[in-house]
């Protein structure tokens, strides 16, 4: 079951939320779910910068309350908060109703290196700059060991240094319990592409309780 179910979604209700929240009639239900995964689509793109690692949007009667959690704050925010201001027109261009109030908050990540998200996002950047794959997974290992994680675990599959046959790559240290509910497991999979191909990464990262 560990490497068959999504880690997030089998802990949502549990350990995590959903990370849209909203009711709605069955007649509308389609359009507003759509409106969800292109506003999410076009933030993670937007803010990449800014290191976003999620995306939560609560509906209600009359506005629609987004929640990005991000590493550097302030990029979002801008001077004076004019970013925010920015990012709402840029959010409403994306949704069909015009008329609904717009309501951005801005989360800050606390500690970047325990985010599966960040951690794939670097490997797959470091890729896709040709740096040495071995390299660049055994330092983000590193990084997360030493920022507290109890475990780690990080998959490539692909054309891995451009081999003309793809194959997989498994690197890991530490414990990470898939399959154990209690236990909060951050997953995030990216995509790296690479001039010679496409290579999969796939990161766990087990964030044990703090004493």
């Amino acid at each position: 079951m560990g490497q068959k179910v999504n880690p997030i979604g089998f802990r949502t209700g549990r350990m995590t939320g959903w990370k849209s929240r909203w009711f709605s009639d069955s007649g509308v239900y389609k359009d507003l779910l759509l409106e969800d995964f292109a506003i999410r689509k076009e933030l993670m793109k937007k803010l990449a910068v800014a290191g976003i690692i999620g995306v939560e949007i609560e509906r209600q009667p009359k506005s629609i309350v987004i929640i990005v959690t991000v590493s550097r704050p302030g990029v979002v925010i801008g001077r004076g908060g004019s970013g925010i201001e920015d990012l709402k027109k840029f959010v409403i261009s994306i949704l069909k109703s015009k008329q609904q109030k717009i309501d951005l908050k801005v989360n800050e990540v606390k500690n970047p290196e325990l985010s599966a998200y960040l951690v794939a996002e670097r490997v797959a950047q470091d890729l896709e700059r040709r740096i040495p794959h071995r390299r660049s997974v055994t330092k983000s290992i590193e990084r997360v060991m030493a920022a507290g994680a109890g475990g780690i675990k990080i998959v490539l599959g692909g054309r891995i240094n451009g081999a003309e046959i793809s194959r997989v790559e498994k690197f890991h240290q530490g414990s990470v319990p898939t399959q154990t509910l209690r236990e909060d497991i951050d997953y995030a999979e990216r995509p790296a592409l690479t001039k010679r191909g496409y290579v999969g990464v796939k990161v766990w990262i087990h964030r044990k309780e703090q004493n």
